[in-house]
């Protein structure tokens, strides 16, 4: 269900019966001349809405307006939107204290852009990550007082962490793509992997009359096709299927 389209009492059932919540993170960003500024986001936020179709799940507002970053293109009539990642984790943070105090605890978000280095972290990620530490900390010695780990109630700690039980395990973050999939399928900019997986995923958010290659980055975009898209969205689907209902 789509978060803002929820009635209270539809958002009380899906915190008792512990339903993911999702998160589609994203960017605006130059894509080339031939994709919509928006894919980064459009490849999590229509990859969740056919989850949707399929299972109990709150759909949150996607947020586009991350680190775009000018490494590609200037923004000048270009496109790019950088909202700095220093500037995003205040938000962040609020953001998620406040679904914490809603009563959710399953709560997730996912990412495509710069995922390729989601292990070390690039800043749009790393913002949101450092944010959800950051309210659960705020969350629970708010309610819970100073030394709530410490306490004695909290002695299963570390079997609930090997469970995904903890407390840090209410809001996790993902890369859309992960080095499994990345084996698979093309992983780039705005080129091959990503404009047949517009193809896909957002056929009205690609348009290859207006294609390019003067840049190195989208030389391979020529040989973009359905076929590939239609592999690549069933491989970051499944995945996210799997995380949402392990």
């Amino acid at each position: 269900m789509r978060y803002e389209m929820m009635l209270p009492h539809q958002i009380r059932k899906a915190i008792d019966e512990n339903w993911p919540v999702v998160l589609p993170l994203g960017v605006l960003e130059y894509h080339g001349e031939h994709l919509a500024v928006g894919m980064d986001t459009f490849a999590v936020t229509r990859t969740v809405a056919q989850l949707e179709q399929e299972m109990d799940l709150v759909i949150l507002p996607a947020f586009y307006y991350g680190a775009g970053s000018y490494v590609v293109e200037p923004p000048e009539r270009k496109g790019t939107v950088h909202v700095k990642g220093e500037n995003l984790i205040s938000f962040a943070r609020d953001l998620f204290h406040s679904f914490l105090r809603i009563g959710f605890r399953n709560i997730y978000f996912f990412i495509h852009h710069q995922s390729e280095n989601f292990f070390q972290g690039m800043p749009t990620d790393l913002a949101f990550r450092t944010a959800a530490r950051q309210a659960i900390f705020e969350f629970l010695e708010k309610e819970r007082g100073e030394g709530w780990w410490g306490d004695n109630s909290m002695a299963n700690y570390y079997e609930e962490h090997d469970s995904g039980t903890d407390p840090f395990s209410w809001i996790r973050g993902y890369p859309l793509m992960n080095a499994e999939i990345i084996k698979q399928y093309p992983f780039d900019h705005a080129a091959e992997g990503e404009t047949s997986l517009m193809m896909s995923l957002c056929p009205e958010g690609v348009d290859m009359n207006h294609l390019s290659t003067e840049k190195w980055y989208l030389e391979s975009a020529k040989k973009a096709n359905k076929e590939l898209g239609d592999r690549g969205a069933k491989l970051v689907l499944d995945r996210m299927r799997s995380i949402l209902t392990s």
